[in-house]
């Protein structure tokens, strides 16, 4: 049996001192799951369970990458996000197993044409266009689970051109790590090479062409993006 095509290449992130690469699969994300950026938004957090959307997998772009600025919005922002990487099939994990199935952690930018991405939810609709566009996963190196330390209290920061704009960290989320993924494996399959960005923090904003995006956790290699 042949294709009618040559199929599409896999998407992958590069790993922390390894010349192997991670195969994505799925990207999932987290919404609104840091407390001060749910009021930022306009929304409870103390209200609402957690929610998921996904970006293609080939929306994920590497360190370093330049990423064009998008069509059809003049409102282009950063979020910050810690990624958790899924290295073993997960089903109905539970909060105390949950971390078994985790491959390693890395830095993620979740880019989002905040204009679409408001018109959609204002109007009910689904927020594709806002959040699954072209290279709008940048993601840094996965560091595997034995290379990292006290991930749940590490920092988390993100600057424009040299500037603070997000400064938080990852004890603040109001869905922990383990608990996202015990709630997500309740409602998909989770399998090896899905990748979960698991919310941002405060502090989001506008970029324009020309800008330089860093986003650092503590422990991980840090992810820098050029908007072009």
């Amino acid at each position: 049996m042949g294709y009618v095509f040559d199929a599409p290449d896999v998407s992958s992130v590069a790993i922390n001192g390894s010349d192997d690469r991670f195969p994505v699969r799925r990207v999932f994300c987290v919404g609104r799951n840091y407390a001060a950026h749910a009021r930022e938004m306009g929304r409870d957090p103390d209200r609402e369970p957690p929610f998921y959307f996904m970006k293609p997998a080939d929306a994920v772009v590497d360190n370093g990458a330049s990423v064009p600025y998008p069509p059809q919005t003049g409102n282009l922002h950063y979020e910050g996000e810690l990624v958790v990487a899924i290295g073993k099939e997960c089903k109905e994990a539970t909060t105390d197993n949950a971390l078994d199935f985790v491959f390693g952690y890395a830095v993620g930018n979740d880019l989002t044409r905040r204009d679409l991405q408001l018109d959609a939810r204002e109007k009910g609709r689904p927020w594709d266009t806002g959040k699954g566009f072209d290279h709008s996963a940048p993601c840094a190196a996965i560091h595997t689970v034995d290379q990292v330390d006290d991930i749940e209290n590490a920092r988390i920061w993100l600057s424009v051109n040299g500037d603070i704009k997000q400064d938080s960290s990852i004890n603040k989320l109001i869905w922990s790590i383990p608990e996202v993924i015990a709630n997500l494996s309740g409602l998909f399959t989770l399998k090896p090479g899905d990748l979960i960005f698991t919310g941002t923090p405060e502090g989001v904003g506008p970029v324009v062409k020309g800008d330089i995006i860093k986003v650092g956790v503590d422990g991980l290699s840090e992810l820098e993006t050029k908007i072009v």
